[in-house]
């Protein structure tokens, strides 16, 4: 059976894989820096864990490349509440580290559903507001259903607590939202909601942590050796690369761990300081080149919902880059956002590759709408 139709016309885009092998290996040569300091007792095997995960990616990606995406678009609402299950099976018999619970020790596998929700959302989603687009753009009728699914999982995750995670289902499914077109009137009655609630969100939706690490980001002075230390480190880190870098494992934030979760939310600090602005731009401009190809597969088919779904999958890649990167250069607040493709973990890079599985599809398959 030929799960992906017609072999008609169908070309492989080896430049979006070339583009994504290229950040796997960016991201590989960090992690391997920063698994190799001075006292990495435990984190030296991490490099290795991460080959399996990747070898694990490229599966899932090359899979879900060759697999017709309305395929995936028929199963989305089933991947939506099955993940919906899985995330709130979290806060019973979730694993707790750092204060938060946010993992279902599967024994072999540690599984985050906050992440995997990320593209079940995007997934749902586009398939609903497909179904609704007008030309005089969607009204509040039009977006009550997908707010909905937005928000369930939203506030599920908040308990957990993982806030970052949370705001970046508003950011993904606003992007896809502004992308399909709104009317104005549902733009004012956003902005006017979000100003009254911003502050009842302040005084009684955050915890004190949370609180603490805004104030933090704008005065990282006020507590230099507790909630500001993790932003100082890492603007050193960044700043002492200079142009060129100290060289391949010669940081010494990252080698003498005065840089925390180097090897997860902080990867990019151990790059900067390693190979400088060269090696920052390089892998910028990647990142870059990645989401201009992204953009070009979205704008190339006929097809509204895979058009919406490359959109809404690209701009979970985007929104995580944005904010790591503004995270770890002071320019925002410290959440617990990895970086797509280069920070470790299981979970994050098998849904990242198959995210791209997915937009990869949509190019595999653009001509069957054409």
């Amino acid at each position: 059976m030929d799960i992906s139709g017609s072999s008609e016309n169908k070309k492989f885009d080896f430049n979006f894989a070339l583009i994504i092998l290229s950040l796997n290996l960016v991201g590989l040569l960090n992690l391997y820096s920063a698994s190799h300091g001075a006292n990495t007792v435990g984190l030296s095997r991490l490099f290795f864990q991460q080959m399996i995960w990747l070898t694990m990616g490229w599966s899932v990606y090359l899979v879900l490349t060759f697999v017709n995406y309305n395929i995936v678009k028929s199963w989305a609402t089933y991947i939506y509440f099955g993940n919906l299950g899985f995330l709130a099976a979290v806060l019973v018999v979730g694993r707790t580290s750092l204060g938060a619970q946010r993992w279902i020790d599967l024994g072999f596998f540690r599984f985050q559903p906050s992440e995997t929700m990320k593209v079940a959302l995007v997934l749902l989603i586009a398939k609903i507001l497909t179904e609704r687009i007008r030309p005089e753009g969607m009204g509040l009728k039009d977006l009550f259903y997908p707010l909905i699914i937005t928000l369930v999982p939203f506030a599920i995750t908040v308990v957990q607590p993982d806030l970052g995670t949370s705001l970046l289902y508003i950011a993904i499914v606003g992007t896809i939202i502004f992308f399909v077109k709104i009317k104005k009137s549902v733009l004012v009655t956003a902005f006017v909601a979000v100003a009254i609630a911003l502050p009842i969100v302040w005084q009684f939706g955050l915890k004190q942590y949370q609180r603490s690490r805004v104030l933090t980001f704008i005065s990282p002075g006020r507590d230099p050796r507790g909630a500001g230390y993790n932003s100082i480190q890492s603007k050193i880190a960044v700043g002492s690369g200079q142009i060129f870098g100290k060289g391949f494992k010669k940081g010494t934030q990252s080698q003498l761990e005065f840089l925390p979760e180097r090897h997860t939310d902080f990867i990019f600090s151990v790059l900067s300081e390693e190979h400088g602005f060269v090696g920052s731009i390089t892998t910028i401009m990647l990142f870059g080149v990645l989401f201009i190809i992204g953009i070009r597969i979205a704008q190339s088919t006929k097809d509204p919902y895979a058009c919406i779904v490359a959109v809404g999958l690209l701009s979970i890649l985007f929104w995580h880059f944005f904010i790591n990167i503004g995270m770890v250069m002071g320019l925002l607040p410290i959440v617990g956002v990895p970086l797509p493709l280069i920070s470790y973990g299981g979970s994050s890079l098998l849904t990242t590759m198959a995210s791209l599985g997915i937009i990869s599809s949509v190019s595999y398959n653009r001509s069957l709408f054409q």
